[in-house]
C-alpha cells in the first residue's frame, strides 16, 4: 500500500466487493453518501476505457460531528474515501484512505485520536469483507 492508503485484494466479483464494503461500513456506523462511477466518466468524458473503478464517499455522523466541532474547516478533509476497483489482470481491491495520514495535516490534539478512532472502525469494516 501507500502511505496515505491502506486495503486488500478480495476473491469477489467486483460488483459485490462494492455492495460488501457497503454492508460492512454501515455495520460499524459510516453511511456512503457519494458513488463515484470513475468507470463510466472515463468513459463518457474521455472515451477512454479502463478497468471498474468506484469512489465511495464514507461518512460517519457521530465522528464527524466530533471532527467539525474541534476543527471547523476539517470538512474539507471529509468524507472518508473508500475505493473499489479492478486492477489489469482482474483482481478486485478495496482500499480506504487512511485518516491518520491525512489528518496530520490538522494540528489538533483532539483530531489526531479521532483519526485512531476512525482508522480502527475502517480497518474492521475491510476486515469483514
Amino acid at each position: 500500500m501507500s502511505s496515505y492508503a491502506f486495503g486488500k485484494t478480495v476473491a469477489l466479483p467486483f460488483d459485490t466487493a462494492v455492495q460488501r464494503i457497503t454492508e460492512e461500513l454501515a455495520k460499524v456506523g459510516f453511511g456512503v453518501l457519494t458513488e463515484i462511477d470513475v468507470q463510466a466518466t472515463m468513459k463518457k468524458k474521455l472515451g477512454q476505457d479502463m478497468p471498474p473503478y468506484r469512489i465511495l464517499g464514507a461518512c460517519s455522523p457521530q465522528f464527524a460531528s466530533r471532527a467539525i466541532a474541534a476543527e471547523p474547516q476539517i470538512g474539507a478533509l471529509l468524507p472518508c474515501n473508500v475505493v473499489v476497483r479492478q486492477d489489469a489482470v482482474g483482481a478486485v481491491l478495496v482500499e480506504m484512505m487512511d485518516p491518520n495520514a491525512v489528518l496530520t495535516l490538522v494540528k489538533h490534539p483532539e483530531i489526531g485520536a479521532l483519526a485512531d478512532e476512525v482508522r480502527q472502525k475502517l480497518a474492521q469494516a475491510l476486515a469483514a469483507v
